[in-house]
């Protein structure tokens, strides 16, 4: 690999530096670095953040590559800035087997836009009746070290609590899905004045906070780790700011759209809107930004929910839940917390970078930007303003709730182990 200089970035936000990246690694970091015949990529007044890491991707392979596959989520996700991503175990069939997960890493290896970590089933099939092979899987080539039946809830206290203890041997975590199905049965938005007034089936912030608090206090019972899928309401806040506090092993995670949009859009009756967890409210938005910039709520996930166009164009009831977001995700922290003075640059390489690939072990990754660390970067400019247009996504599907929104900020370069794999906003 030739040598590249990125001369004149804010690293995390900081002041203007150079960075020197040689083969895969970052070999030097500094002001004035001579480019003795290297690559130079002038970045004054970017943003210069090690690689973003996605906990919490679907990328439906196998099974379902009329939405997305391997290689069209991992370009949408060098596309947004991302050099790892966790992808989500409701694939056909269910990832929930050393073959199955190991199909998806050798998938990840062979496309190499950014790396695939696969996430590990709970239990067989997602019938959340008996335990999947977490041990095998775990031992396989592909590492699993997360496990989660993601799209449904481990609602049996007694096997959520078993997966706890399984994993605790390995030091493995367990991703839950909070929500309680008895109390979401024909559910199809959040239960509030909206759902009242458009008479739509109401989702209960109750059904996602009464798992959460079973599940923080099953944590500390076994005393192993327990992670919040796509934490949506303010009272969840509460209860995982209650669990830290006391010493309880638990880290949550909240997508951009939970950050920005709210169930008042629902009166569109666009299914573009339709999620799950569905859309809360301005209090529980709000919530749920200041839980972020004050750490309760430890990082930002995409939920990157694929879906072909007759899934999404259809009447509400029917339409699938699940938005895209890898490609806009960055876009979304920055207007939400960035530019409302919660985050600065630095807090955002923590919430993308830093934590998620703590707690979802991704080696290489959310590592400092410094020397001898692995070049997996991201170069941002955030002075650019656009307005969200998905025919230009890399991913397959276009189920974007911003279309024709204007975002701020703008992935130009994406680095993986050195290689180029987004070159000024065009994928290598």
């Amino acid at each position: 690999m030739s040598k590249i200089l990125i001369r004149g970035a804010k690293v995390l936000g900081g002041e203007a530096q150079d960075v020197l990246i040689d083969g895969e690694i970052i070999a030097e970091v500094g002001t004035g670095l001579p480019a003795d015949g290297a690559q130079v990529i002038e970045a004054e007044g970017r943003i210069l953040l090690p690689g973003l890491v996605d906990l919490h991707t679907h990328l439906r392979e196998p099974g379902r590559e009329d939405s997305e596959t391997v290689l069209t989520g991992t370009r949408a996700a060098a596309s947004g800035g991302y050099t790892a991503v966790f992808a989500m175990a409701n694939t056909h069939p269910v990832a929930d087997t050393a073959g199955v997960v190991e199909q998806v890493y050798r998938l990840g290896k062979e496309h190499g836009y950014c790396d695939v970590q696969p996430i590990g089933a709970v239990t067989v099939g997602l019938e959340g009746r008996k335990l999947a092979e977490l041990g095998a899987m775990h031992d396989s080539a592909a590492g699993v070290t997360v496990f989660s039946d993601d799209g449904k809830c481990v609602d049996d206290a007694v096997i959520m609590r078993r997966a706890l203890e399984y994993v605790k041997a390995f030091g493995g975590v367990v991703a839950q899905h909070a929500q309680e199905p008895r109390l979401t049965e024909g559910a199809q938005m959040n239960e509030g004045i909206v759902s009242a007034e458009l008479g739509l089936g109401g989702w209960p912030a109750v059904a996602e906070e009464s798992i959460i608090a079973r599940d923080v206090l099953l944590a500390e019972h076994v005393g192993s780790r327990v992670h919040i899928c796509h934490l949506s309401t303010a009272g969840s806040v509460e209860i995982v700011r209650w669990a830290k506090s006391r010493g309880i092993d638990v880290t949550a995670e909240v997508t951009p759209h939970h950050l920005l949009l709210t169930d008042e859009l629902v009166r569109t009756y666009n299914p573009v809107y339709k999620v799950n967890p569905p859309l809360r409210t301005e209090r529980d938005v709000l919530a749920l930004r200041e839980a972020l910039a004050d750490g309760t709520i430890d990082i930002v996930a995409t939920d990157h929910a694929p879906h072909p166009h007759e899934d999404k164009d259809c009447e509400w009831a029917a339409a699938a839940m699940g938005m895209v977001g890898l490609e806009t995700a960055l876009s979304v922290v920055q207007q939400t917390m960035v530019e409302t003075g919660l985050l600065d640059w630095a807090g955002v390489a923590d919430r993308m970078s830093h934590a998620p690939a703590r707690i979802g072990q991704a080696k290489g990754h959310g590592r400092p930007v410094s020397a001898g660390e692995p070049a997996n970067l991201t170069l941002v400019d955030p002075a650019y303003r656009g307005v969200v247009d998905p025919a230009d996504f890399a991913s397959r599907s276009r189920n974007t709730p911003y279309e024709g929104r204007e975002l701020p900020g703008r992935v130009t370069h994406t680095f993986l182990r050195g290689r180029a794999t987004l070159v000024d906003g065009k994928l290598a």
